[in-house]
């Protein structure tokens, strides 16, 4: 385990914490959301800042960006959409009554949770709202999207003539519901959780939902029956982050650390340590576990072993989001700053290492995100 020495670069322009980070599909643009009400657009050639979005009354909670559209949402209560090549907004999404926490861009939907206890729909072209969802009895934290034709096999698909949307919400009223975009009814009302759900990570394909919680489990759902299939118990602290690699899961936590879970039985097979706070944010990349902490570093785990690879110190603040893009990690922090570092040593050492060794509990396989 070594350390990095210091990032490649340091982003220093927003005036604020960066709150989120997005990275375009086609992995040519970054964009990060801050505190001090701004978004604003990175190069990922050349790690210049390209773009500064400026109209929001408030901080910035969270962002996403397409390839030539970007989204934020805020405190202000709003969503904006901006023309990524001329900072252009193009589109103001109001209706909210109070923070807008979380967005989501599926299909020609945008979703949006909010601390006003709803979530919402919205046309992406029109900026018209298409469906409120009202139901949980406080602020909606996360977000997640599948249709009908995502979960049914072939024999049901044709059954089902029309493909059906679905939202998901995770409230701190300690439920999930999922929810028909078309009527804005409650299709299923999940209960289990006895604290507030702060994360949620969908495999459709598998018919399955993960939900973590502050009441420091994890919970697997049947999103067909609603059904609770699993529990698992192991941290000693908040769930805060999921990712789902390969049906492997992994699950950051205020204990501190990172557990490795078969998602298919339920079963523990690994756990990262050494963070000196919360596991604030985490990422898969090339069999390589990048993760972010309240402790303000970023540390890199062989995602097999549980080895610690490095640790890249430089933040002064909490790290809210991470990104990997050819092969560098690029940082969000409370701090203000976005940080790059050069990680090709260390995915590149990884690949060779998990070819040679076959001891190990998993194979390795490519991340199916970006």
């Amino acid at each position: 385990m070594g350390s990095s020495g210091s990032a490649l670069k340091v982003c220093t322009d927003h005036r604020g914490g960066i709150n989120w980070l997005s990275l375009s599909p086609d992995g040519q643009h970054l964009l990060t959301g801050s505190e001090d009400g701004t978004a604003r657009l990175w190069s990922t050639a050349d790690s210049q800042c390209h773009g500064h979005f400026q109209g929001h009354e408030s901080y910035i909670t969270f962002c996403h960006l397409e390839n030539e559209v970007a989204f934020t949402c805020s405190a202000d209560h709003t969503i904006r959409k901006w023309d990524v090549m001329t900072g252009q907004c193009l589109a103001i999404y109001r209706g909210h009554t109070s923070i807008v926490n979380r967005i989501l861009v599926a299909k020609d939907y945008l979703f949006s949770g909010s601390y006003d206890r709803t979530a919402r729909c919205w046309s992406v072209d029109k900026e018209k709202q298409i469906q409120e969802f009202r139901g949980h009895r406080n602020c909606v934290l996360t977000l997640a999207h599948y249709s009908s034709r995502d979960v049914l096999d072939e024999s049901e698909e044709e059954q089902e003539k029309l493909s059906r949307d679905f939202l998901v919400t995770g409230s701190t009223d300690c439920t999930v519901k999922v929810w028909w975009v078309s009527s804005g009814r409650c299709y299923q009302t999940l209960l289990g959780h006895t604290g507030a759900v702060l994360c949620l990570i969908l495999d459709a394909p598998n018919r399955e939902l993960f939900s973590g919680s502050t009441d420091y489990t994890i919970r697997t759902w049947n999103i067909v029956t609603g059904e609770q299939l699993k529990v698992f118990k192991e941290h000693q602290g908040s769930v805060i982050c999921l990712e789902l690699v390969n049906r492997y899961l992994y699950s950051g936590s205020a204990d501190k650390t990172v557990k490795c879970w078969l998602a298919d039985t339920g079963e523990q097979v690994q756990t990262y340590k050494t963070h000196k706070h919360s596991v604030s944010t985490l990422k898969y990349h090339a069999g390589i576990l990048f993760t972010g902490s309240g402790d303000a570093c970023a540390r890199a785990f062989n995602s097999k072993t549980g080895v610690l690879q490095r640790i890249f110190r430089g933040h002064k603040f909490i790290i809210n989001c991470i990104q990997i893009h050819n092969e560098l990690l690029y940082t969000a922090s409370h701090d203000g700053t976005l940080r790059i570092w050069d990680v090709q040593g260390i995915c590149n050492l990884s690949r060779l290492f998990n070819n040679r060794v076959g001891l190990v509990f998993c194979p390795l396989l490519p991340h199916p995100g970006p």
